[in-house]
């Protein structure tokens, strides 16, 4: 039996793959349960550092499943109120992406549409290959979006050009997902998954606790005021002041060498 989810863990970097390459990924109830269970235990593991999001195939993921929706059993449920509150609790998985104490990189090949863009824009980072595509696609299935792409998207490239993108479903390559500020990186198809990796074991090689107060920095920096946001620097700047981490890289500093970070 297929697994909708694949989990691999090495060198302190989780590899979560969604696993319907025949339909491009697209969203399904138990791969929306499995992820809903991996992201909470992956964020309390001690051995995981970043945790990376991809899709099987040539895809990412082409977002809510099409033929599910003309069939009527895209969400579970009798009432719409019984439909909202399905369709709420999975979009946890955006929120645990952009929440959760660690960093999370989107590996885009492909497409990345609907909701599976909006699990794309969740994450910390976007790696792209040359191929990839983005697009919001909701406009073009009489949808209004949903696993928070509005706000993500939003926050990447100001609220015009969200609208537009929203209205129009107009499909985005990665030269201009990048100039965008959609993703952070292009890179070629067949070295995809070499760099993103390469990139995430770079970061979970890093002051892990350190980059658990960034974190909250910068999602606090998306709503909150400067005084706010000073105040929460200054408390979360003196407790990694106090870690083993930091001590160690002073050290390293002093001494002409890399650092080597254990997490305390």
């Amino acid at each position: 039996m297929r697994m909708d989810l694949l989990e691999s863990i090495k060198d302190g970097v989780a590899l979560l793959t969604m696993n319907r390459p025949d339909r491009l990924n697209a969203l399904s109830g138990p791969m929306l349960d499995a992820l809903l269970e991996a992201l909470p235990r992956l964020a309390n593991d001690p051995n995981v550092g970043v945790v990376v999001l991809t899709g099987a195939g040539r895809g990412f993921c082409a977002g809510g499943d099409v033929k599910a929706m003309a069939e009527g059993r895209e969400f579970p449920g009798e009432t719409l109120e019984e439909r909202a509150q399905g369709l709420r609790h999975a979009m946890e998985t955006s929120r645990w992406l952009h929440e959760m104490p660690k960093p999370t990189i989107a590996m885009v090949r492909g497409a990345a549409a609907g909701a599976g863009l909006s699990l794309a824009l969740a994450c910390d980072l976007r790696v792209a290959s040359e191929s990839a595509k983005f697009g919001t696609a909701f406009a073009r299935v009489g949808y209004s979006g949903d696993f928070g792409g509005s706000y993500y998207l939003t926050q990447l490239v100001g609220t015009a050009k969200a609208r537009e993108l929203y209205y129009t479903a107009e499909l985005v390559d990665a030269t201009q997902a990048l100039a965008l500020g959609i993703v952070n990186r292009v890179v070629p198809d067949d070295t995809l998954e070499g760099e993103t990796v390469a990139l995430a074991g770079k970061i979970a090689r890093g002051p892990r606790i350190a980059l658990r107060y960034m974190k909250r920095n910068m999602n606090a920096a998306e709503t909150g005021t400067l005084r706010d946001l000073l105040d929460l620097e200054a408390w979360h700047h003196t407790r990694t002041g106090q870690t083993d981490d930091h001590r160690e890289a002073a050290k390293a500093f002093v001494e002409k060498r890399e650092p080597v970070f254990r997490g305390r």
